[in-house]
């Protein structure tokens, strides 16, 4: 599948993005370790998050989608959940493939979990460290680093205070996870401060946790089914703000989007550059959550330097960051970023390749980038690698574009944001988005 993006003069009006894909993976896990039932509105249903609703299907929690991102988990309990009958398939999702294993470090029995192509390149020995140290058996590529990776838990898993060595929310709540099956409390300790959904949501479902500015504690205990409403994702957002900040008024309202502290570096990143941005809290049925409805229109940008502990608050949002980098005055530097080399793609390498065939000179570095601008986009023929959010970083580069701009490998785009042309085409008021087989 392809993209084929023409230039646009305006954005406006309104639009909402899907379900927050960190917190549908959690609610999708945690609903099914629960005692009784737990209601899901708002779930994101793109393809890595119905991986986890299969996944959590697969162990003998009972799924019943009742609508729209609507969905009924009958939870198996804490010490319920059984063998699949065949390996579990994360597709290209990370995030369920982390969690899974620290949910699986506390099942009697063994799991085989697999990926795609991209996410059998991607690290797990982060992750199954720490759960090896508290009792699991995983073993599998690289001396059981890489996907595929077969899991054996054990029960009571050993408590654990797990210094990490890089600030990452996935590596947290896999031995928060985990830590429901341990003999003791349980103690994650940060370099920086990650996002804090697994904290939030444990707390909604029973769980005690004790937090402070870059470490928690849990105490292992059973779940109690609750109603999770998720808010729209920041990260999906982000492609629609900026867009918003590049091109012609009105501007472009996102109605309901999760404003969790932990990730909001975008929109601290969008400030410092004088976008023309504004945020209105918005109603939310629980307090989990926080949600707000964010407005952005055109302005003359300005760089930035992003780094330190912005970078876990918005590691996500770098692809389209960088697009709105060469559009401002001065020159903007991104560091302490290595960890995008290690996502779907090397994101560095892969932004630096394809904005120079757009025009655009990106620097790189072993842990960022360096853009000057403003500099101007050309229409190019380009490709994501696979990557959904530099594939759609390059899409809203191609809409300031003189003119078109084809993107290849689009299909990835599904596993977050299955509506994202549709939407850039609404807000266009004509069709600028083209996908194409």
């Amino acid at each position: 599948m392809k993209f084929r993006v023409r230039p646009v003069p305006r954005l406006a009006g309104s639009a909402e993005v899907p379900g927050d894909k960190s917190v549908s993976h959690r609610a999708a896990l945690l609903g099914a370790l629960a005692d009784g039932a737990t209601e899901i509105h708002g779930y994101l249903e793109a393809e890595d998050c119905l991986r986890t609703i299969t996944a959590v299907q697969a162990m003998g929690a009972a799924v019943t989608r009742k609508g729209p991102g609507h969905y009924r988990i009958d939870g198996a309990g804490r010490h319920g959940l059984r063998e699949p009958g065949d390996v579990i398939d994360c597709g290209n999702s990370g995030t369920a493939a982390r969690l899974l294993l620290g949910v699986l470090a506390g099942q009697p029995f063994w799991v085989m979990l697999t990926g795609d192509e991209s996410l059998r390149g991607r690290p797990m020995g982060r992750v199954a460290e720490p759960l090896r140290r508290m009792g699991a058996a995983i073993v599998g590529r690289s001396g059981g680093s890489k996907l595929p990776l077969a899991v054996k838990g054990t029960r009571p898993l050993r408590a654990i205070t797990h210094d990490s060595p890089v600030a990452s929310a996935q590596v947290k709540s896999a031995v928060l996870l985990a830590g429901l099956y341990a003999d003791g409390p349980v103690s994650v300790t940060e370099p920086a401060p990650s996002r804090d959904h697994s904290e939030r949501m444990l707390r909604q479902f029973g769980a005690q946790l004790v937090t402070g500015e870059r470490s928690v504690t849990l105490m292992p205990g059973d779940l109690r089914g609750t109603t999770v409403s998720v808010p729209g994702d920041i990260s999906s957002a982000a492609f629609l703000l900026v867009a918003a900040t590049m091109i012609g008024d009105p501007g472009v309202t996102i109605h309901r989007v999760g404003v969790n502290p932990t990730r909001t570096g975008v929109l601290d990143v969008l400030e410092a550059m004088s976008a023309r941005l504004r945020i209105e809290p918005a109603p939310t049925v629980d307090e989990a959550e926080p949600a707000a409805d964010l407005r952005a229109s055109a302005s003359e940008l300005k760089a930035t330097s992003i780094g330190g502990a912005l970078i876990p608050r918005l590691i996500d949002e770098i692809p389209v960051l960088a697009v709105a980098a060469a559009c401002a005055r001065g020159v903007t530097t991104i560091g302490d970023a290595a960890e995008l080399r290690v996502k779907e793609s090397d994101r560095i390498a892969a932004l630096a390749r394809e904005l120079d065939k757009m025009g655009v000179g990106v620097q790189e570095r072993p842990d960022g980038m360096t853009i000057a601008g403003p500099q101007r986009f050309r229409g190019a023929r380009v490709t994501s690698g696979g990557d959904h959010r530099i594939a759609m970083a390059l899409a809203i580069a191609g809409l300031v574009a003189e003119g078109e701009t084809v993107i290849e490998d689009t299909a990835c785009v599904a596993t977050s944001f299955p509506q994202f042309a549709a939407t850039l085409n609404t807000l266009a008021g004509t069709p600028v988005v083209l996908v194409e087989d």
